[in-house]
Protein backbone atom coordinates (compact mmCIF):
# COMPACT_ATOMS: atom_id res chain seq x y z
CA UNK A 1 0.00 0.00 0.00
CA UNK A 2 1.01 3.58 -0.67
CA UNK A 3 0.20 6.22 1.94
CA UNK A 4 0.28 9.97 2.23
CA UNK A 5 0.70 11.43 5.71
CA UNK A 6 -0.58 14.96 5.18
CA UNK A 7 -0.26 17.77 7.73
CA UNK A 8 -1.99 21.01 6.81
CA UNK A 9 -1.24 24.35 8.46
CA UNK A 10 -4.44 26.34 8.88
CA UNK A 11 -5.43 29.91 9.52
CA UNK A 12 -6.01 30.34 13.28
CA UNK A 13 -9.35 29.01 14.43
CA UNK A 14 -10.26 27.36 11.11
CA UNK A 15 -9.59 23.71 11.97
CA UNK A 16 -13.16 22.73 12.79
CA UNK A 17 -14.42 24.51 9.68
CA UNK A 18 -12.15 22.41 7.48
CA UNK A 19 -12.91 19.16 9.31
CA UNK A 20 -16.67 19.71 9.00
CA UNK A 21 -16.30 20.37 5.26
CA UNK A 22 -13.91 17.45 4.82
CA UNK A 23 -16.15 14.95 6.61
CA UNK A 24 -19.25 16.12 4.76
CA UNK A 25 -17.87 16.38 1.23
CA UNK A 26 -14.41 14.90 0.80
CA UNK A 27 -14.41 11.44 2.41
CA UNK A 28 -16.79 9.65 0.08
CA UNK A 29 -15.79 11.94 -2.79
CA UNK A 30 -12.18 10.77 -2.60
CA UNK A 31 -12.95 7.12 -1.89
CA UNK A 32 -15.18 6.94 -4.97
CA UNK A 33 -12.05 7.43 -7.11
CA UNK A 34 -10.18 4.44 -5.66
CA UNK A 35 -8.30 5.77 -2.65
CA UNK A 36 -8.98 5.13 1.05
CA UNK A 37 -9.21 7.86 3.69
CA UNK A 38 -7.41 5.93 6.42
CA UNK A 39 -7.64 8.43 9.27
CA UNK A 40 -8.46 12.06 10.04
CA UNK A 41 -7.28 13.70 13.24
CA UNK A 42 -6.91 16.66 15.54
CA UNK A 43 -3.46 17.24 17.03
CA UNK A 44 -3.92 18.57 20.58
CA UNK A 45 -0.42 20.03 20.51
CA UNK A 46 -0.96 21.96 17.27
CA UNK A 47 -4.52 23.32 17.16
CA UNK A 48 -4.06 25.09 13.82
CA UNK A 49 -3.15 21.94 11.90
CA UNK A 50 -5.07 19.10 10.28
CA UNK A 51 -3.20 15.78 10.04
CA UNK A 52 -4.69 12.98 7.96
CA UNK A 53 -3.80 9.78 6.12
CA UNK A 54 -4.95 8.43 2.80
CA UNK A 55 -3.97 5.21 1.05
CA UNK A 56 -3.73 3.78 -2.45
CA UNK A 57 -3.14 0.22 -3.62
CA UNK A 58 -0.16 1.32 -5.73
CA UNK A 59 1.39 4.34 -7.46
CA UNK A 60 -0.54 4.03 -10.75
CA UNK A 61 -3.82 3.96 -8.80
CA UNK A 62 -2.66 7.00 -6.85
CA UNK A 63 -2.10 8.99 -10.03
CA UNK A 64 -5.45 8.00 -11.48
CA UNK A 65 -7.39 8.59 -8.26
CA UNK A 66 -5.87 12.01 -7.60
CA UNK A 67 -6.49 13.08 -11.19
CA UNK A 68 -10.11 11.96 -10.95
CA UNK A 69 -10.80 13.65 -7.64
CA UNK A 70 -9.06 16.99 -8.17
CA UNK A 71 -10.45 17.23 -11.68
CA UNK A 72 -13.91 16.16 -10.57
CA UNK A 73 -17.07 17.93 -9.44
CA UNK A 74 -16.72 17.45 -5.65
CA UNK A 75 -13.38 19.26 -5.43
CA UNK A 76 -14.37 21.88 -7.98
CA UNK A 77 -17.50 22.75 -5.98
CA UNK A 78 -15.73 22.94 -2.60
CA UNK A 79 -12.11 23.85 -3.26
CA UNK A 80 -12.52 27.57 -2.58
CA UNK A 81 -14.04 26.91 0.84
CA UNK A 82 -11.30 24.40 1.67
CA UNK A 83 -8.45 26.57 0.43
CA UNK A 84 -9.75 29.52 2.45
CA UNK A 85 -8.85 27.63 5.64
CA UNK A 86 -5.30 26.76 4.54
CA UNK A 87 -1.94 28.43 4.96
CA UNK A 88 0.08 25.47 3.71
CA UNK A 89 -0.77 22.00 2.41
CA UNK A 90 2.66 20.83 1.21
CA UNK A 91 3.87 19.00 4.35
CA UNK A 92 3.28 15.55 2.88
CA UNK A 93 5.23 12.33 3.40
CA UNK A 94 4.84 9.78 0.62
CA UNK A 95 5.12 6.38 2.29
CA UNK A 96 4.72 2.66 1.70
CA UNK A 97 3.92 -0.23 4.03
CA UNK A 98 6.98 -1.44 5.95
CA UNK A 99 5.66 -4.51 7.69
CA UNK A 100 2.99 -7.17 7.63
CA UNK A 101 0.60 -5.25 9.88
CA UNK A 102 -1.84 -2.77 8.37
CA UNK A 103 -4.05 -0.22 10.06
CA UNK A 104 -7.12 -1.67 11.75
CA UNK A 105 -10.40 -0.67 10.16
CA UNK A 106 -13.63 0.27 11.87
CA UNK A 107 -16.96 1.03 10.26
CA UNK A 108 -17.02 4.71 9.45
CA UNK A 109 -19.89 6.67 11.07
CA UNK A 110 -22.29 8.37 8.65
CA UNK A 111 -22.18 11.96 7.48
CA UNK A 112 -23.30 14.22 10.31
CA UNK A 113 -21.77 12.13 13.12
CA UNK A 114 -20.37 14.27 15.93
CA UNK A 115 -19.36 11.84 18.68
CA UNK A 116 -15.58 11.76 19.01
CA UNK A 117 -13.71 8.49 19.60
CA UNK A 118 -11.84 8.26 22.90
CA UNK A 119 -8.75 6.65 21.37
CA UNK A 120 -5.41 8.37 20.90
CA UNK A 121 -3.01 7.45 18.11
CA UNK A 122 0.67 8.36 18.28
CA UNK A 123 2.72 8.54 15.10
CA UNK A 124 6.48 8.49 15.69
CA UNK A 125 8.59 9.66 12.76
CA UNK A 126 12.22 8.55 12.64
CA UNK A 127 14.69 10.04 10.17
CA UNK A 128 16.84 7.08 9.19
CA UNK A 129 19.11 5.50 6.62
CA UNK A 130 18.06 2.75 4.22
CA UNK A 131 17.52 -0.66 5.80
CA UNK A 132 16.07 0.65 9.05
CA UNK A 133 12.82 -1.29 8.74
CA UNK A 134 14.58 -4.65 9.19
CA UNK A 135 16.35 -3.34 12.30
CA UNK A 136 13.07 -2.04 13.69
CA UNK A 137 11.32 -5.38 13.16
CA UNK A 138 14.20 -7.28 14.75
CA UNK A 139 15.26 -5.05 17.65
CA UNK A 140 12.54 -2.50 18.39
CA UNK A 141 9.13 -4.03 17.68
CA UNK A 142 9.59 -6.91 20.20
CA UNK A 143 10.46 -4.41 22.95
CA UNK A 144 7.40 -2.29 22.17
CA UNK A 145 5.16 -5.36 22.21
CA UNK A 146 6.61 -6.56 25.51
CA UNK A 147 6.00 -3.13 27.03
CA UNK A 148 2.38 -3.15 25.87
CA UNK A 149 2.77 -0.45 23.20
CA UNK A 150 2.88 -2.48 19.99
CA UNK A 151 3.34 -0.89 16.58
CA UNK A 152 -0.04 -1.33 14.89
CA UNK A 153 1.35 -0.18 11.52
CA UNK A 154 4.75 0.76 10.11
CA UNK A 155 5.48 2.89 7.05
CA UNK A 156 8.64 4.05 5.28
CA UNK A 157 9.49 6.56 2.58
CA UNK A 158 8.32 5.69 -0.93
CA UNK A 159 11.05 6.97 -3.23
CA UNK A 160 9.12 6.57 -6.49
CA UNK A 161 8.62 9.69 -8.57
CA UNK A 162 5.64 11.77 -7.56
CA UNK A 163 3.51 11.23 -10.65
CA UNK A 164 0.95 13.82 -9.55
CA UNK A 165 3.21 16.90 -9.15
CA UNK A 166 0.23 19.20 -8.74
CA UNK A 167 0.34 18.00 -5.13
CA UNK A 168 3.95 18.24 -3.88
CA UNK A 169 5.46 15.76 -1.42
CA UNK A 170 8.54 16.17 0.74
CA UNK A 171 11.72 15.16 -1.04
CA UNK A 172 15.23 14.57 0.26
CA UNK A 173 13.98 12.73 3.35
CA UNK A 174 14.10 9.10 4.38
CA UNK A 175 11.75 8.32 7.25
CA UNK A 176 10.24 5.40 9.10
CA UNK A 177 6.89 6.00 10.80
CA UNK A 178 5.25 3.70 13.33
CA UNK A 179 1.84 4.08 14.92
CA UNK A 180 0.63 3.13 18.37
CA UNK A 181 -2.96 3.18 19.62
CA UNK A 182 -4.19 3.86 23.15
CA UNK A 183 -7.80 3.35 24.18
CA UNK A 184 -7.78 6.75 25.91
CA UNK A 185 -5.37 9.65 26.12
CA UNK A 186 -4.84 8.87 29.80
CA UNK A 187 -3.19 5.58 28.82
CA UNK A 188 -0.56 7.18 26.59
CA UNK A 189 3.03 6.41 27.46
CA UNK A 190 6.44 6.26 25.83
CA UNK A 191 8.87 3.36 25.85
CA UNK A 192 12.59 3.91 26.36
CA UNK A 193 14.41 2.65 23.27
CA UNK A 194 18.16 3.24 23.78
CA UNK A 195 19.05 1.04 20.81
CA UNK A 196 17.83 3.82 18.50
CA UNK A 197 20.43 6.43 19.44
CA UNK A 198 22.97 5.44 16.82
CA UNK A 199 20.38 4.77 14.15
CA UNK A 200 18.61 8.13 13.77
CA UNK A 201 19.88 10.89 11.51
CA UNK A 202 17.73 13.61 13.09
CA UNK A 203 15.59 14.11 16.15
CA UNK A 204 12.39 12.01 16.08
CA UNK A 205 8.98 13.63 15.67
CA UNK A 206 6.03 12.48 17.74
CA UNK A 207 2.48 13.33 16.66
CA UNK A 208 -0.42 12.85 19.08
CA UNK A 209 -3.57 12.26 17.05
CA UNK A 210 -7.18 12.30 18.25
CA UNK A 211 -9.53 10.80 15.63
CA UNK A 212 -12.26 13.04 14.26
CA UNK A 213 -15.90 11.99 14.38
CA UNK A 214 -15.84 10.14 11.02
CA UNK A 215 -12.29 8.82 11.08
CA UNK A 216 -11.92 5.18 10.02
CA UNK A 217 -9.31 4.84 12.75
CA UNK A 218 -11.15 4.93 16.03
Amino acid sequence: MIYELRRYTLHPGRRDTLIELFEREFVEGQEATGMRITGTFRDPDAPDTFPWLRAFPDMPTRQAALSAFYGGPVWQANRDAANATLIDSDDVLLLRSAGPAEFPAWERPPVGAVELPQALYVATIYHVEEGFSAFFAREVAPVLAEEGVPAIACLETEHAENTYPRLPVRTGVNVFVWFARFDTAAEEREVDLPMLKSRLTAAPERLRLHPTARSALR
